[in-house]
């Protein structure tokens, strides 16, 4: 493939992907600054509440990996009932996982939200968020799974659409929920979760329709053989347990920030919507990554897998270097958005500049072990690289920082990430050996 053809097949891939990432962090923002005219409590409640959400968010975001890695190598090896028995499988894993996480946060909510805060306004309102947004765990693993399967199958547009229209519909939700517009009830932070609800059930009927337009009827069977759910367990467990236990590491270090005091986590949490809107800006490079060296391992064409994907690497770069400058530039008109106070600001603004200096890192990262060291489903190296990143280093450089030495709560964000470093230089050192390197059977 000519460098012509694979950037436009990298484009073709990442951009719709870029896009609906970025959209929906965009809208995300937008809520957030709804959010924010609440009050620091409102901000910091949806903070402790989202938690579960983003702890479930990556769970099904690694089946949807292994769904991908999947179908991208049954296409590459040209074997459509394999691939539509992978489907149906990691469809039935999503319902499972979703169902857990619903039936757990349903009764734990209130115990949840006690773990991260002692303010009884903080837990009340973080409660009542939590027991409304659980109704989207199924809708959106449902999108996560159906949408992955679209873009390998070149649909990659179909999503795109879908995911403008749950946007909007989010956030014309919002605004007549949250603040009681167009004669809708004030309903404060649980207006925004009603409203997540109403768009991710609208977006997962949609991809239903979509999915079966592309591919027609489809034979339902989870019949995969002894060797083949072996096969399939040894990638999903390390990559399920990777992403939980990443996530809850995250979660660990919002305890952190939430026994330094209500300002340090609202400062944060300002901080969310913009680092997803960068980070989602080239998490298409990672897809693109996933979907086309899966295709080329599939097809046991090792050397132009590796070549491809030291170009991959070398887009993100570019990128993330253009979007940390923009960033910097543009710190301080965003953190003026939010009704909060002068100092929440600032914290903000400072964490932005942290986030733009580590972002390099942060986006090489992605496309390694998101994308390429995870397509030829040996998902125990990347869970390795993870584990190690945020286990032994991130969490208790949190854990002393924060809470022990009490320093400013920008430099606990800078010290943790440094987990960041570590598992770059290992990542680098498997991605060279090529050990990652392997074709399903």
């Amino acid at each position: 493939m000519s460098d012509k053809s694979f950037i436009q097949k990298v484009l073709s891939i990442s951009i719709p992907v870029a896009l609906q990432s970025m959209l929906q962090s965009s809208f995300s923002m937008v809520d957030q600054i709804m959010v924010g005219q609440l009050g620091e409590n409102s901000v910091a409640a949806v903070e402790i509440a989202g938690k579960p959400g983003f702890i479930y968010t990556f769970v099904i975001g690694a089946i949807g990996t292994i769904t991908g890695i999947m179908i991208s190598q049954y296409i590459g090896n040209h074997n459509r009932e394999a691939e539509e028995k992978s489907i149906c499988v990691n469809f039935l894993a999503m319902l499972i996982t979703g169902l857990a996480f619903f039936l757990v946060l349903g009764f734990l909510r209130d115990e949840f939200a006690g773990m991260f805060t002692t303010e009884a306004q903080v837990i009340k309102e973080s409660s009542g968020y939590l027991g409304i947004i659980c109704w989207t765990f199924i809708p959106l693993g449902i999108c996560n799974i159906l949408g992955t399967a679209l873009r390998c199958r070149d649909r990659s547009t179909w999503p795109l659409y879908i995911g403008i229209f749950s946007a909007q519909l989010n956030t014309a939700l919002n605004y007549c929920l949250i603040f009681g517009n167009f004669g809708a009830p004030r309903l404060g932070v649980e207006g925004a979760a009603y409203a997540s609800v109403i768009s991710q059930v609208a977006a997962a009927f949609l991809f239903v329709l979509c999915f079966f337009r592309a591919y027609g009827r489809i034979h339902f069977s989870i019949r995969l053989g002894k060797a083949g759910y072996s096969q399939y367990f040894l990638m999903l467990l390390p990559i399920v347990l990777n992403e939980f236990f990443w996530s809850v590491g995250q979660s660990v270090n919002t305890y952190v920030y939430g026994h330094m005091g209500t300002n340090e986590l609202a400062g944060m949490s300002l901080t969310g919507a913009v680092q997803g809107l960068t980070m989602g800006a080239l998490g298409g490079l990672s897809q693109a990554a996933g979907i086309l060296i899966g295709k080329r391992l599939g097809s046991d064409e090792y050397e132009e897998a590796y070549r491809e994907s030291i170009k991959l690497c070398a887009l993100g770069l570019a990128g993330s270097l253009i979007f940390s400058l923009l960033l910097v530039l543009t710190r301080k008109p965003y953190v003026q958005l939010f009704n909060v106070a002068d100092d929440v600001r600032e914290i903000g603004a400072d964490i932005l500049v942290a986030f733009a200096v580590l972002m390099p890192v942060k986006v090489q990262n992605m496309i390694l072990g998101g994308g390429i060291l995870r397509s030829g489903g040996k998902t125990k190296y990347v869970m390795l690289i993870d584990m190690m990143g945020t286990w032994l280093i991130g969490v208790p450089l949190a854990l002393i920082s924060g809470l022990y030495f009490r320093l400013p709560v920008v430099w606990v964000y800078f010290i943790l990430s440094q987990e960041e470093l570590a598992r770059f230089i290992v990542s680098v050192i498997m991605f060279r050996s090529r050990k990652w390197m392997h074709t399903l059977h």
